[in-house]
Formats: C-alpha cells, structure tokens, sequence
C-alpha cells in the first residue's frame, strides 16, 4: 500500500463536522425517548438536560483541546493510551465501537417503530433490515460523499426543531389555534409544580438524557478526516455544545409549554403530538418523516465511527491487521464490513423482542458512552500533567477548570451509571459491562498487543 494510500482523506470541512456530531447526537433519544422521560419527571426533566449538559461542556471542552494537541483518528482511544496507559487505550477503543454499535441497534430500532405509523402490519425488523442495507452501502463511499450525506440529515432535524421552537413561541404569544387557550409558560409549573415527582424523578431520567447526548464526541472521530484541524475542530467543539442545549432545552421547554406535561403520552413522540395539533396539514407524517431521518443520520454517523475506531486499533497494533487498510475511495472498509454485520444482531432482537429492545439497547450503548467520556476527562488530566513536565507542547485551546472539574464529571458519570441500576428494564446494561470488560481483559493480555502509537499515520496538514 502506498503512503498517500495509508492515510485517511482530510476532505471533512467545519459545517461536515458540526453537523456530523449534532447529527450523531440529536437522535431517537430526543425525538423518542424524550417522550418516556417527560412522564417521569414531569417539566423538571429540563433539570436533567441542564445538569447533563454542563457535563458534556466540559467533556467536550477536554476533547477538543486534546484535539487541537493531536489530531488524529480514534482520537479518545489514541489519548487514552498516551496518558493512561495500553489497557486504556485498548479497552477505550473497542468500548467506543460498542458503543456505537449498540446505538446503531437502537436507531434502526426506532426506524421500525416509526416506519409502523403508515405501515402497521409490516414485522418491526423489516425497516431496520433495509436501512442497515443502504446506510452500509453509502459509508462504503468516500468520506465527502458521506459528509455531504450527513450534513443534509442533520440539516432537516435542525431546521424541524427551530421550526417547532418559533411555532411554539408564537402560539404561547399571540394564543391562536389548538393550544391557543392552554399554551402558557406557567405550563411549566402548574400541573402538580415543577418537580412533580421530587428529585427522584429527575435521577431517574438521567439515563435517557445522558443517552440522548450520546455522540456529542464524534468530533473526535472526525479529526483524522478535518480539513485544517487546528482551526476546524475548535470552532466546531465549541459551536456543537451551544448548539445542543439550545435544540435540546429550547424546544422541551416549548412541547411543555404548549402542552401540560401529563398529557402527553409515553408512547408517542411529543414532536409528533406538537405538530399534528398545531394544525400542520399532514404533519404526523412530516414528523415521522424527520425522526425517521434523524434516527437513520444516527445510524449512519455510527457506521461511520465504529470503522474509523478499528481503523485506529488496528494501526496501534491493538486489532486485527486487516482492519487497518483503506480501499481505493480511502475508506475503512473492513471495519464497516464488521460493524454492519454486527449491527444484525438488532435487528434480530427486533424479531425476539421488539417491545423491549429499545430500552434495553440505549442502556447497554450508555455504558460504553460513559466510559468515554470518563476516559476523556481521565486522559486530560494526563496531558495536562505531562505539559507541566515539559514532555508535550501546550495548546492553545483549553479546558477551564482542571484538574478539579474533570474529576467532578467523572464522579457525575459514575453516578449516572449507578442510577442504571433503580430500574430493571436498564439494570440489563450493568450485567453486560462486567462481562464485556472481561472479555476485554481476557483479549488485551491474551493477544497481548503492543503499543505502538508510532504505527498511527502521522496528522497531515
């Protein structure tokens, strides 16, 4: 293989990469799960995404200014190695392509649950089946192909949310249509008060909002592929988490506004609910539409970050060869090969169990998000530490607040992990994570690979 053969292709520009990491984040867990979490705590749920979203502040602050020290793909898994060791480094790259996996399972499962809307007798696993189908062919594509793709998923979820947003605010000013005589921002605290069920209800939603951020850090992913990294990734670290709050908090602030919060239904997405009854001609199928779009652009960004992370293990040594080569268009196709592949296994729960795999599915990927995040507040801590030694250069980007805040959001993960624990439906992920980290184990020093961060293509300019 030649030299411009082993490299990734640097053709992701700013607006890919915004909008590749808000299309991995605003998800199922926005447009679906937004809807289950509403009915347990009530409008204190905007407590959750506040709190979890000053988290993924700093996370992604973290990141961004180990990204601005080396840009390189697999970019957490990378740092992990370098300051805190092989294992790390190890476990935190198979753990991300897990993660992403099982994230991908839950998007296709939505596609299934949403293609239903028109189609009810249609077996929930079909829809998944074929998405899977054509997202697996387009990531195979150069990555502009794919950037573009991504870049006009993202932009219809973007541009339905501020439209929610603005139609909303207008109701509760000027009080015409459906919600003209309920839509009142006193919504908010009128109907058994702001925290109808205490601060339990709002531990409880932790585990689906933390989930709905999942792939926030997908930026990291990209860095290998960033036209002009040092002035990209900044830029698009820092407009990523305004950005985020602002859909996130904005437009559940508006649904519960419009609407009490207690008469919204579990079982249906509140966009959908919001839109039919603003008098939208056809706008149950218009928001069926776009939550189908935005849980295909997530699934689509998972294949596309699960073969860009067996790519970098396999250039450190630590998985298969085979997985560190690019085919002509310099894809890693391999790795997309394998991810594919694997991501079949939900739709075959979609045919076992299809009432249960959503919830089940978005709690075991949770586990891997965590982890990642941590790792990534663990592994600045070490850069930083090695940059007072004189053993790395300083970057200009950076966290505010190290060390302390970063192990203030490790002890917030933790504790969001063990809140998985109060509900069985996701009690399910903690049994999965000892058994895959001890698979993890068992393959790191059985394969015994070696570090060699050497191997990783060098960042070109």
């Amino acid at each position: 293989m030649s030299q411009s053969e082993s490299h990734l292709s640097r053709n992701l520009r700013n607006r890919h990469i915004q909008l590749i990491a808000l299309g991995g984040t605003i998800g199922v867990g926005l447009f679906l799960g937004s809807a289950q979490a509403i009915r347990n705590a009530g409008p204190a749920l905007i407590v959750s995404y506040l709190v979890g979203g000053i988290a993924i502040f700093f996370i992604m602050r973290a990141l961004g200014e180990l990204l601005t020290y080396r840009p390189v793909a697999g970019s957490f898994a990378v740092y992990a190695e370098e300051f805190c060791g092989p294992f790390a480094g190890f476990v935190t790259g198979w753990s991300y392509w897990f993660m992403w996996v099982v994230m991908a399972m839950a998007e296709l499962t939505a596609i299934g649950i949403y293609v239903r809307f028109w189609l009810p007798a249609i077996p929930q696993w079909l829809p998944p089946l074929l998405a899977l189908a054509v997202l697996y062919a387009a990531n195979l594509l150069a990555v502009g192909v794919f950037g573009e793709l991504e870049f006009w998923f993202a932009l219809i979820k973007i541009v339905t949310i501020v439209a929610l947003i603005v139609a909303g605010v207008a109701v509760i000013a000027f009080h015409f249509g459906h919600f003209g005589s309920q839509a009142s921002f006193t919504n908010l605290w009128s109907h058994g008060g702001f925290l109808p069920f205490g601060m339990l209800g709002v531990l409880l939603t932790l585990q689906m909002v933390m989930f709905a951020y999942s792939g926030v850090e997908l930026i990291g992913v990209t860095a290998g592929e960033a036209e002009n990294p040092a002035v990209v990734l900044p830029r698009a670290t820092n407009g990523i988490i305004f950005r985020i709050l602002l859909f996130y908090i904005g437009a559940l602030v508006v649904i519960m506004a419009l609407v009490p919060w207690n008469q919204l239904s579990p079982d249906t997405s509140p966009f959908v609910f919001v839109f039919e009854k603003l008098g939208i001609p056809a706008a149950a199928t218009i928001i069926n539409i776009v939550v189908i779009t935005a849980a295909t652009s997530s699934c689509n960004s998972g294949l596309f970050s699960t073969g860009r992370m067996l790519y970098s293990l396999a250039c450190r040594g630590q998985g298969p060869r085979a997985f560190g080569s690019l085919n002509s268009r310099k894809v890693p196709a391999a790795g997309i090969h394998l991810s594919a592949a694997v991501m079949l296994v939900g739709v075959f729960l979609n045919y076992l169990v299809p009432r249960q795999v959503f919830m089940w599915v978005t709690s075991v990927s949770l586990v891997g998000t965590l982890w990642t995040w941590g790792i990534i507040m663990v592994a600045h801590v070490g850069y930083r530490r090695a940059v007072s030694e004189g053993r790395v250069a300083a970057s200009s980007f950076r966290m505010p607040g190290a060390p302390v805040v970063n192990w203030l959001v490790v002890a917030f993960l933790l504790f969001v992990t063990a809140m998985l624990w109060l509900k069985p439906v996701t009690r399910v992920a903690l049994y999965v994570a000892p058994v895959w980290f001890g698979l993890l184990t068992i393959g790191y020093f059985g394969a015994k690979p070696q570090a060699a961060p050497d191997k990783i293509p060098a960042p070109r300019p």
